[in-house]
């Protein structure tokens, strides 16, 4: 019986992961296909549920759904839990169980791809859904000095900043270091230069630029309040380069797309899965490939 692994989002025509998930399984000749299937938020619950079927070994989700799907599973692990998304779907019998791999992808591509560490660093993050989720909390415990948020929904910000500070203050993080001030601002705000004074990182969160999605082509900073020196770190990796990194890269600041994160966060997924170790080599070739039409 030929088995599946699913990747839940809307719209997918953007997405890369099937390329590289596949060449992963390909590599240890599993028999196992990783299969793009873009979901309608009216067809999410069935969707999921259809996962429970033995053929599935589980799925990615990828936006809008990485907070959605977390009522629709059995049980979430505690990273999945602190962060509240969903990333990857594991089905253990007839039981699905949500984790979050996310958290795991943006910090490992943050130290090797540029050896940034983030403690003690100003912060200032663009978006506050299921991505920026795992981005807040990862940044939480690297221990940075400040984190701002920012979301074109009115309240989400201020809710990811309240949970960012709840978590900080409580004893299962630290028990010296004092909490970060983690604080939301008004979406107008990414406008201002003032809004980026004496910013080390900004990370980029939202769907704006991605190809394929509504606001393909666009930025959602102006060239003008880009502090040069800073690192942009946009998690949207396709296209490459994405029009904010163009604009980052005039500026004078240092660049970080969504691609080595996209990898990492996927092969700790596929380790989920498999119960192997993903060749990560082979799946940054055929991303790398998917992106450019190059073989790498």
């Amino acid at each position: 019986m030929s088995e599946y692994i699913g990747l839940i989002g809307y719209p997918l025509k953007h997405s890369i992961s099937p390329c590289f998930q596949q060449a992963a399984l390909d590599h240890y000749q599993l028999g196992i296909r990783y299969e793009a299937r873009e979901t309608d938020s009216s067809r999410l619950r069935e969707a999921v549920d259809d996962l429970r079927r033995p053929a599935n070994l589980g799925a990615n989700v990828t936006v809008p759904y990485k907070e959605a799907v977390l009522s629709l599973l059995d049980e979430i692990d505690d990273v999945a839990g602190l962060v509240g998304a969903v990333n990857t779907i594991i089905r253990k019998g007839d039981r699905l169980l949500g984790s979050n791999t996310d958290v795991h992808g943006f910090v490992t591509a943050l130290y090797r791809e540029r050896r940034f560490d983030a403690e003690g660093k100003r912060v200032v993050m663009l978006g506050a859904g299921g991505a920026a989720r795992a981005a807040g909390f990862a940044l939480l415990q690297k221990r940075v000095a400040s984190l701002a948020i920012t979301d074109g929904i009115p309240g989400r910000a201020e809710g990811l900043a309240a949970a960012l500070r709840a978590y900080a203050d409580g004893p299962s993080l630290w028990s010296e270091q004092p909490a970060i001030g983690a604080t939301a601002f008004a979406w107008e705000n990414v406008n201002s230069a003032a809004t980026f004074e004496n910013c080390d990182l900004i990370v980029h969160c939202t769907t704006v630029g991605m190809r394929h999605g509504p606001q393909e082509g666009e930025s959602p900073l102006k060239r003008e309040v880009i502090p040069r020196g800073a690192l942009v770190y946009d998690l949207v990796y396709n296209p490459w380069p994405t029009p904010l990194l163009k604009l980052a890269q005039e500026a004078g600041a240092d660049i970080l797309g969504g691609l080595p994160m996209l990898v990492y966060q996927g092969a700790a997924s596929f380790e989920m899965w498999t119960g192997r170790a993903a060749p990560v080599d082979i799946m940054f070739s055929k991303a790398k490939q998917a992106l450019t039409g190059r073989k790498q």
